[in-house]
């Protein structure tokens, strides 16, 4: 079996089991457990694809080949723009953030390089070093002034809007996707840190799991 191969191919597809991030922190273990009525819904959105994409984001160029491949527009500065399962995020002039669901990095990955050809982009497959939890319900933005010195009030973090800032002890990236949803995008080594501190600051409140 050729390099090429195995990269096209699946987890599954070797024998090997993917995990989350969290498996072994005996979070999937909670899911549709918590309090009646919780001020706090916490869902891990695991085995996504992360992409980071690299480009010159003043380039008209570059927007229209990323639109084409993905049906999505170029965000600007600390922006976030979505689509189902797909989003886009701005991380610096020259460097994007793309999710999409598990299994289409490579085809995606493909398009990207045949609608941008003979630019100079970078497509690289980060997947397997960070995890997106998603944050929901009433009492959400009370969870995040606990932990963190960012503004989060809907005027100064509205909705499409991503950041990166410390949290806790630690650092990651806030995104503002709905009215009360909320998402935080955490390096692996992080992931039982953040969780274990998400438990604590949201215990006032009420916290229940889904899978």
């Amino acid at each position: 079996m050729t390099a090429a191969n195995v990269y096209q191919q699946r987890p599954d597809d070797l024998g090997i089991k993917a995990e989350s991030p969290l498996h072994h922190a005996g979070f999937h273990e909670l899911a549709g457990k918590g309090k009646a009525g919780a001020g706090v819904t916490l869902r891990e959105k695991k085995l996504l694809g992360h992409l980071t994409l690299r480009g010159d984001g003043r380039d008209p160029a570059f927007a229209e080949g990323v639109h084409k491949a993905l049906g999505l527009e170029l965000p600007v500065a600390l922006g976030l723009v979505a689509k189902g399962e797909r989003s886009l995020q701005w991380m610096g002039p020259d460097e994007f953030l793309l999710i999409v669901p598990g299994g289409e990095e490579l085809a995606t990955e493909q398009a990207l390089r045949e609608a941008l050809a003979g630019q100079h982009i970078q497509v690289v497959n980060v997947s397997g070093g960070q995890t997106l939890l998603e944050l929901s319900g009433p009492r959400v933005r009370e969870v995040l002034m606990k932990s963190t010195p960012y503004d989060v009030h809907p005027s100064q973090f509205p909705v499409g809007k991503a950041i990166g800032s410390a949290f806790a002890k630690t650092q990651l990236y806030i995104r503002h996707t709905g009215e009360d949803t909320w998402e935080l995008l955490v390096r692996r080594s992080f992931s039982d840190y953040i969780w274990a501190w998400l438990q604590d600051a949201s215990g006032e409140y009420g916290l229940a799991v889904e899978a």
